[in-house]
């Protein structure tokens, strides 16, 4: 069991350093925003390049971590995704952003389909549902991330100086728990197309992912500016909507293990959905950041234990290697963690940023109507 919980660790400091890096970056948006002075439209197209770059690393990677072990590719990508978001800061025009943005999305994608291939490997081995836990620590990185934001608005850091600073101790510490002896699985190439979307059972996963990762990264990338442009909340306190939003994400995946042992991850993904529609009933409806505040958190609750549960279906999927299985889930899983923030922006042109998060509510009732697809064809579920 010592080298089970040595294992938990190393990958859970890899989630941590995963979240970490995109809550630093999310939590500067208004203040990249302002320095190119970026229209809401201009600010989407800019994160459509960061959710292509995502989209295109997932099938390459999801091999990769097949033919060489999920615990090589996670570490290579770390640092290489660290670095990627000190590049951001470098961004002095929207193409420059949105370049960086596509290198910064394709490290973030293929380090999310590498550790959750490791995390299903010690979640096999523990032999009890623990991918929740691992989500944890992406949720508490993520949180510790944007509060790093706050406190660099409060110690009037540059863009710059925050992100050298964030993410090099946040690497350094992350890397140094992630040393641990662990064996990856490794398979062969089993030809055929490079780029594969899920396919049999995995294609409802897949969309299952989508709808709760669309909401998961609308909040991320714009929750401080709903707080800032709808609620009218001063740039500190905006840089709480995401913080907020992680904290109970942190505290549902947590206990997402027990939840699940006893509901099983069908009923647990319906509760989540509720939850989640909630959440974006009162943000929407909210007149200051008090509610929105209350709103997001619900967001958290309910988009806690989707992608864990999606993830977990994928990597115990009979009939796909784990990390193709993945891959093929991430495709349209964080794909949509990625899609979510410039669709929002696209809406927000078009109608108003308000309005424009009421389009999470239809995929909230998604998420309780596709719960289903988690149900293995091989297997039961109470």
């Amino acid at each position: 069991m010592i080298g089970i919980m040595a294992a938990w660790r190393a990958v859970a400091a890899m989630f941590i350093l995963n979240g970490a890096l995109f809550g630093i970056w999310a939590s500067r948006i208004p203040a990249v925003r302002d320095h190119l002075d970026l229209s809401h439209e201009a600010l989407g197209y800019g994160l459509l390049f960061m959710a292509a770059g995502a989209v295109c690393s997932f099938p390459v990677t999801g091999r990769l971590t097949d033919r060489f072990g999920a615990v090589v590719i996670t570490r290579i990508i770390a640092i290489l995704y660290t670095a990627s978001l000190i590049l951001l800061a470098f961004a002095g025009s929207f193409w420059a952003l949105a370049f960086f943005l596509f290198v910064f999305g394709a490290f973030h994608g293929s380090m999310d389909v590498a550790m959750n291939a490791w995390a299903a490997e010690v979640e096999r081995a523990y032999d009890r549902p623990v991918m929740s836990s691992f989500h944890a620590m992406w949720s508490l990185g993520a949180g510790l991330g944007a509060l790093s934001g706050f406190g660099a608005v409060q110690a009037d850091l540059t863009v710059m100086q925050h992100f050298l600073l964030a993410g090099g101790l946040v690497v350094g510490l992350t890397l140094a728990l992630s040393r641990v002896q662990w064996n990856s699985r490794r398979v062969a190439p089993s030809g055929g197309a490079v780029f594969a979307l899920p396919s049999g059972g995995l294609i409802l996963v897949g969309f299952f992912a989508l709808c709760g990762a669309l909401g998961e990264g609308a909040v991320a990338d714009w929750s401080a500016i709903f707080l800032r442009d709808v609620t009218g909340a001063p740039e500190s306190v905006a840089a709480l909507g995401f913080a907020v939003f992680s904290v109970t994400m942190v505290a549902f995946r947590l206990a997402g293990g027990v939840v699940i042992a006893r509901f099983g991850p069908t009923a647990t993904a319906r509760f989540g959905g509720v939850c989640a529609a909630l959440g974006v009933l009162a943000v929407v409806s909210a007149d200051g950041p008090g509610i929105a505040l209350v709103g997001f958190g619900l967001m958290g609750l309910g988009y806690a234990v989707i992608m864990p549960v999606a993830f977990s279906r994928a990597a115990n999927d009979p009939h796909v290697p784990p990390g193709q299985a993945i891959a093929s889930v991430a495709t349209l899983g964080y794909g949509g963690l990625l899609i979510g923030p410039p669709l929002i922006g696209f809406l927000a042109e078009m109608l108003t940023l308000r309005l424009a998060f009421m389009a999470l509510l239809p995929l909230a009732v998604f998420i309780v109507l596709l719960s289903g697809a988690l149900r293995p064809g091989d297997s039961d579920e109470r």
